[in-house]
Parts: C-alpha cells; sequence; structure tokens
C-alpha cells in the first residue's frame, strides 16, 4: 500500500507515495477507490467479473509546464464520472502520460467492475485543490508527516497530498 487516509477539517484527504509520477497518480486512484469502499467491499471486490478498458483524458497544457497536480484532479474526476454515470468502478489501472507542446494525453489500461455491484461507504461529490500538492522529492530529502496516521516519506520518489469533498 502507498496511499494514507489522512485528516482534514471537514472532508476526507489522502497522502500517495511512489517512484514516479505516473505510478504516484496510480497509487492516489486506488487510495480513492479504496477511501469510497465499506470494510466488507474491500474483503470482496476481487469476486465480481471483472471487464478491461482503455480510458483516456487530454488537457491542455500552457507555457510548456507539466501540472502534474491539474492532471491528477481531472483524471480522478473522470474515474468517479465513470463511476457514476457509467457503472464502471475502477479496480486497477496502468497509466501512461504523453506530454506534447499543447495538451497531455493521459491513457490508462483499467481493470472495472460494475459499480453497482459495489457497496460505498461513503460518496466523495468532488476532487478539490485545496492542499494539493504533487511534489518531487529528491534523493535524502524527507517528506513529513503532520498526521500520525501518515508515515513520512524519504526521497528520491514523489508525493501528493488531495483532499475530496464528500
Amino acid at each position: 500500500m502507498s496511499s494514507w487516509p489522512r485528516p482534514t477539517t471537514a472532508d476526507i484527504g489522502l497522502r500517495a507515495f511512489a517512484a514516479s509520477p505516473t505510478r504516484l497518480i496510480n497509487e492516489a486512484t486506488i487510495g480513492m477507490q479504496d477511501i469510497l469502499l465499506s470494510g466488507e467491499a474491500q474483503k470482496s471486490i476481487n469476486k465480481h467479473i471483472r471487464h478491461t478498458s482503455q480510458w483516456q483524458i487530454t488537457s491542455p497544457v500552457s507555457n510548456d509546464i507539466k501540472h502534474w497536480d491539474l492532471l491528477l484532479v481531472q483524471w480522478l474526476e473522470e474515474v468517479l464520472y465513470r463511476s457514476e454515470i457509467h457503472q464502471q468502478w475502477l479496480v486497477d489501472c496502468q497509466i501512461s502520460v504523453h506530454w506534447e507542446e499543447h495538451e497531455v494525453l493521459l491513457s490508462a489500461q483499467v481493470s472495472w467492475v460494475n459499480s453497482d455491484d459495489v457497496e460505498r461507504e461513503i460518496e466523495i461529490k468532488a476532487v478539490t485543490s485545496h492542499e494539493l500538492q504533487f511534489t518531487e522529492l529528491p534523493e535524502n530529502e524527507v517528506a513529513h508527516s503532520p498526521w500520525e496516521q501518515v508515515p513520512e516519506f524519504h526521497g528520491p520518489g514523489w508525493f501528493c497530498d488531495v483532499v475530496f469533498d464528500i
């Protein structure tokens, strides 16, 4: 496990850590899905019939700056949208990101189950930009955690903080 729920004042947050930006998006995605599931659903999610698909999102790029944080928010919103509108509950994904001059393409090979078969404990209304971080951690640098239940991380690697409106 590379993601941990973390406290916020009124919503729920997540901190994730990974070796690369694309792996970090993957960890944050799976972490978000785990937050939503009831304890019983977490145990039984692998009993459902799995389907595979390729999901893609594109986003504009401005000033040649790679905004991984905004791409993360857009991707997590897409995962929530597919669950609610298309009944596709993401179980696992492999993500690739291609940055071009004017846009970025996130493409994911996704494993999903019918979301009607998944018991949820909470509902996320939106992915927020409040306290949003998507940060590279150089070698020997430490990301200290202000939350008791979330460990500190030692670089090299990447970490993110994202808050969900529930």
